[in-house]
């Protein structure tokens, strides 16, 4: 679960057991917006781009070696994101990620993501976990904290909407065009704070499925809206668990099906057009007895894609400092998500680029199924590209 596990890496937090220290014990006022100028930022809500458009056009000027960086988004620790502008222009990656917690001013922050923009040889996906509650990656006078999903999701719809569009409003202010939100995992009540990686950390919008999915519903349509892509996470479900993906390889759920309510919520943030959807590293033994989710074509391909309908970006959990994957070599971890039907490798460290690239690369010289596959993971993630305005042809 990528929130914790980046806390645990920048020293923000602790263990699922332990609440971040970030964490706020109350909602602040609403702070002023940014004083500095921000961009106008167009709606995201569209559809995403159909074949044939600027995402095929871009595609086909591209080496096999440019489409293997644009399969990764990378950490960069938020407090000096520039000090990983060498990284993105050597690994040409699709994108990166604002890795701890700051409370940096937002002309700053700006700043330094325009930096990383023109490090980069095409327009980077730049990503957040900005849930609210124990998981913001940004707070200060420019970003105000945020409610736990738990209280807004027992709230009204109209305070939910208003708190999303706030946030969302600021992010896209300063160049962030992809949030790592909502959580659509569901915690059964009998469960609660039970379940270390959810639940512990109030993240769920509720204990009734029905009820999460009007949540998602509403949260990817406003955060699109005013300009931030959204991802609905953590596919096919979080919330049964009774261990972190983070801190251990026992995270599995025995009881989720492909016909589980419980997918309900997911449902409802793919047919509100969500951008993105991420995927999570627990084992699901009724879906796949032989690979957790992240490295599983029947969860991926089959579940998600093709039950599901889903066209968008999917994305992995944290592939880089997650315990559920540390048996498996960096390289490969890249590789097994990506021959899955994954899109977007994504991982805390900024040290795996080296890795993850060379083993993807690898992968395509010697596998023309793969090559086609990383033809078609690189696809999504340009039409996401194009669906945050970062691509025009």
């Amino acid at each position: 679960m990528l929130a914790t596990a980046a806390l645990i890496l920048t020293g923000c937090g602790g263990p699922a057991a332990q609440p971040p220290t970030s964490a706020a014990s109350s909602v602040l006022p609403s702070a002023p917006p940014p004083q500095s100028p921000s961009p106008a930022v167009p709606s995201l809500s569209g559809a995403p781009a159909p074949a044939g458009d600027c995402a095929t056009q871009t595609l086909a000027g591209l080496s096999l070696e440019q489409r293997v960086g644009q399969l990764l988004m990378i950490g960069v620790p938020v407090l000096n994101p520039r000090g990983l502008a060498g990284t993105v222009t050597r690994y040409q990656l699709g994108g990166i990620f604002l890795a701890g917690r700051s409370q940096r001013p937002a002309a700053a922050l700006r700043g330094d993501i325009a930096t990383l923009q023109a490090a980069a040889g095409m327009p980077l996906l730049v990503a957040l976990d900005q849930e609210g509650g124990s998981v913001q990656t940004l707070k200060g006078n420019d970003f105000p904290a945020i409610p736990s999903a738990l209280r807004l999701g027992a709230g009204p719809p109209a305070t939910l909407r208003a708190e999303v569009q706030d946030a969302a409003h600021r992010l896209a202010g300063i160049g962030v065009n992809v949030n790592l939100a909502p959580v659509a995992d569901t915690v059964p009540a009998e469960l609660g704070e039970g379940n270390p990686p959810i639940g512990a950390f109030h993240r769920q919008y509720g204990s009734d499925p029905t009820q999460v999915a009007t949540a998602i519903r509403t949260v990817v349509a406003t955060s699109q809206e005013a300009g931030v892509l959204t991802t609905i996470k953590h596919f096919p479900g979080l919330g049964r668990t009774r261990f972190n993906t983070d801190t251990t390889s026992r995270a599995v759920d025995a009881t989720t099906t492909a016909q589980d309510p419980y997918l309900g919520p997911f449902v409802a943030g793919i047919k509100a057009g969500s951008a993105a959807v991420m995927v999570s590293s627990a084992s699901y033994p009724l879906l796949d007895p032989k690979a957790i989710a992240a490295f599983s074509e029947p969860i991926i391909t089959g579940l998600l894609r093709r039950d599901l309908g889903f066209t968008g970006l999917v994305l992995s959990d944290d592939l880089g400092a997650a315990t559920a994957v540390r048996a498996v070599p960096v390289g490969d971890r890249a590789v097994r998500f990506v021959r899955a039907g994954g899109d977007l490798v994504l991982t805390i460290r900024s040290s795996d680029a080296g890795p993850m690239s060379a083993a993807l690369l690898a992968a395509a010289q010697k596998s023309p199924a793969f090559t086609d596959r990383v033809t078609d993971a690189a696809t999504h993630v340009l039409q996401a590209k194009v669906r945050a305005g970062l691509l025009t042809c």
